[in-house]
């Protein structure tokens, strides 16, 4: 079966000149496109980690914060994503705005955000999804859907219609990058491909070299 489906990409080109200084910003500006576009998602991107058997383990997630340190989003420190990234603290990331034809990929080191950005975000949560986050033993393996449920009922029976705290196994991680490539898709498959990288002061106040990279 073939899944050949050529799609030439007419759309405005990225050069070097057209690149903010700054990786983190040009993200902002890309991203805000892709919500202009109303790109479906346009804060999910796949997260791709290390497992204990060496090989990769990807997924699909949320970004919930960016900022000039990094990408942040949250999660069961307990979960299959979490325990790798304890294990062996680097990620990588891809955007993926298939309706603006743009991918942006990222890798680089991953901590812990602090326990106030992660009070605050999981008090902004639906309290549907704080007691799910209190009630799911999340990446274990569970016998039915029934055994969830009496989780979930059981939190609920806890905290009644009261508060619910942030539970300490979860939070937030922050990627912080030391490459970051941007690409914009051209027709004849001549791709613009814009590659930041962390390299120490490459000017003053500026620790990015930015290149070109070929298609």
């Amino acid at each position: 079966m073939s899944l050949q489906k050529r799609i030439d990409y007419e759309t405005q080109g990225f050069d070097l000149a057209d690149a903010d200084a700054d990786p983190l910003r040009q993200w902002r500006l890309w991203f805000d496109q892709a919500v202009e576009a109303e790109c479906v998602e346009p804060n999910a991107f796949v997260l791709s980690t290390i497992g204990d058997d060496g090989m990769p383990d990807a997924r699909n997630v949320l970004a919930r914060g960016a900022d000039d340190r990094g990408i942040v989003f949250f999660t069961n420190y307990t979960s299959a994503k979490s325990q790798q990234i304890i294990a062996r603290s680097v990620a990588s990331a891809v955007f993926s705005w298939l309706a603006v034809h743009r991918q942006v990929k990222l890798r680089g080191a991953v901590e812990r955000v602090s326990a106030e950005e992660s009070d605050a975000y999981f008090a902004s949560r639906p309290r549907s999804s704080q007691i799910g986050a209190w009630a799911s033993p999340q990446s274990r393996v569970i016998a039915h859907r029934a055994e969830l449920e009496a989780l979930v009922a059981e939190v609920e029976g806890r905290f009644g219609g009261g508060h619910i705290p942030r539970p300490e196994h979860w939070g937030g991680w922050r990627i912080v990058p030391e490459v970051i490539e941007f690409w914009q898709g051209r027709p004849s498959r001549l791709h613009d491909r814009i590659r930041y990288r962390r390299t120490g002061l490459a000017a003053p106040g500026n620790p990015w070299v930015l290149e070109r990279l070929a298609p």
